[in-house]
Formats: structure tokens, sequence, C-alpha cells
């Protein structure tokens, strides 16, 4: 049976508009734990480097935050059978939060927990997800590392660097309230691998080869970056774009300007902006004080001087023999 349609109505629209426009840009101080289980480290690369701007529908921006608003019951329902939890830090009244690699790595825990029936004595990682009927029966399947890597590895990382050894996985389904429970074990040799790799990409100044050259792979049609990496769309203009721009232990370096940059700085970019060459699709042929030139198909040459980028309307292009 075919869906019905949704009525219009302008304060559906007005309310969905209203999550689109306090939104943001979806780019993070750092790569988040929620992130590193990805399969593609390009992607992961291009998620740390703010290349491109996350735009979601208002339906789906409420949607995210029903599961955040989850997190709160599911508290109280360890509570109400005897768990101690504690969701924020002690000391600091604050979410918990975890960090490597000079603060560019790390994420926030949903909480921890002491008294679980199946240990009671075991110091817990909580890891509270929330999912639609098709996800939540594959889950029940497969168990989360089969069907959730990306919140198995989630959990190793917090286990890893709280230095608990085991983590409790609830997850609940948005179609039948149904819960599904799972305690994972920490994985040393695992996590030290996810830090390892989050280090390569937040080091690295090239981007990591592409889990596929073909922009209809199934993996790059679900991407975010997929317009960015396959050279359709240019990248976001901002510091973590830019070559002068260097992440350093606790924050980020500008080398042209020789001084540190605050989040604000990194968001608003400058008028020297220039790009990484690697997220420019064509050939560096030349370059000089404030400016790289680049070659593209058919004789097409390109000068990234910045500031007319940094206006909105793109550095000159010329067509010379």
């Amino acid at each position: 049976m075919a869906e019905l349609p949704i009525k219009t109505s302008a304060t559906r629209d007005a309310i969905f508009a209203a999550y689109e426009a306090q939104a943001g840009d979806g780019f993070r101080s750092h790569l988040g734990a929620s992130l590193i289980g990805k399969d593609c480290e390009r992607a992961l690369w291009f998620d740390f480097r703010w290349t491109t701007v996350r735009r979601h529908p208002g339906r789906l921006l409420r949607l995210f935050e029903t599961g955040q608003l989850e997190e709160a019951r599911l508290v109280r329902n360890l509570r109400s059978i005897g768990a101690t939890v504690l969701e924020v830090d002690p000391e600091t009244g604050r979410q918990i939060r975890v960090q490597a690699h000079g603060g560019h790595f790390g994420g926030s825990l949903d909480g921890i927990a002491l008294g679980l029936p199946e240990a009671p004595k075991t110091w817990h990682v909580l890891e509270f997800k929330t999912h639609s009927a098709k996800s939540f029966n594959d889950l029940a399947a497969k168990g989360v590392r089969g069907s959730k890597p990306q919140h198995f590895a989630q959990m190793q990382i917090y286990m890893h660097l709280t230095g608990l050894t085991r983590a409790m996985y609830l997850a609940v389904c948005k179609d039948t309230d149904e819960l599904y429970v799972e305690r994972i074990e920490h994985d040393a040799a695992y996590a030290q691998g996810l830090l390892d790799k989050a280090q390569r990409v937040i080091f690295a100044m090239l981007p990591p080869e592409r889990i596929s050259n073909d922009p209809a792979w199934y993996q790059c049609r679900l991407c975010d970056h997929a317009p960015v990496c396959h050279g359709q769309t240019a990248a976001q203009v901002n510091c973590r774009t830019c070559l002068h721009s260097t992440p350093v232990d606790g924050g980020w370096h500008c080398t042209l300007h020789q001084r540190a940059l605050s989040e604000a700085d990194q968001r608003a970019g400058c008028a020297q902006h220039l790009y990484l060459p690697a997220l420019v699709p064509g050939e560096q042929i030349d370059a000089g004080d404030g400016w790289v030139e680049y070659l593209f198909g058919e004789g097409l040459r390109w000068r990234d001087t910045g500031f007319d980028k940094l206006a909105g309307v793109g550095s000159v292009v010329e067509d010379r023999p």
C-alpha cells in the first residue's frame, strides 16, 4: 500500500524550518569517537578538515532530538532497577568526556553505571541509541559489532580512555519501544588500532585514498563528502581547508600569521585562504607568494589567490594556451 501524502501545514513547515535554522554547519572542533568506526579514512579526514557543510531537513533533525530525549528515560529506567548512574562528571558537573591526540580526538559519554544485574560490582560505560524497526531487528540478529560497527568502535574508545573494561549498549526500537541490551568487553588491541587510525587522519596533510574511485559505489553515494571527494564541488572555505593551518597539541596554528587559531578564527578563515592542493581537483603547476595555480582538463588554468574566494565569487579562471 502506498504511503498517504502528508497534508501541508504552515505550522508544520515553520517548526521544521526552525530546526534547520538552528542546526549550524555540523562542524565539530574534534574528530569524534562516534565517527572513528567509519570504513573510509578519507571521509574521516574530510570530517576533521571541515570540507562539507551538512544540511539535514527539519524532520530528520527533530528525529535526532527524539533520540537525545530518550537518554534521560533510559537513565531513569536504570535507576529504577537499583543501578547507580553518573550522567556527568561529579568534579565538573559536565558530561563525562575523553580525549586524545592533543585534544583533536574524543567524545562525550552518555554515562557510566554501577549495579547492573549482569555484573553489579563492575562499572560500565553506557551507550544509548534509538533504532527504526528494521535497524533494531538487524541489531538483535547480529549484535552490536556485526550490525553497528561504529557504535561498537565508539564504546571501545570510551572504555580504553576511561580505563573501564565493560560497556552496556541499550537500544530502543522507536516503532515498538522494545529494548535491546548487550554487554561489551574491552578489546585493548582493537581500541589501540582505532586510536592509531585517528592519529593518521588528524595529522595527515593529504587525504587518505578513496574507498572507491567510482562515485556510484554505494558507500560514496551515501557519503556527505562525495561531491568534494570526487571533484564535483569545492570544499568549504575555512582555516582547516587552508594550506597555512596545522593541527598542533591543544589546537590549530596558522603558519602564515604565526598565531594560534581559535575555533571562531577557524570557521571564519581569512582573505589569504589557499586551498590545500589535495582539495583542488587539478594538477598544481605553479605557486608564488600568496597564490597557487592549477591545470585542469583542456588547458584550463585556475589561480587560487584567496581574496575573491572569501568574497564568495571565486578566484579568476582563465583559459590559456
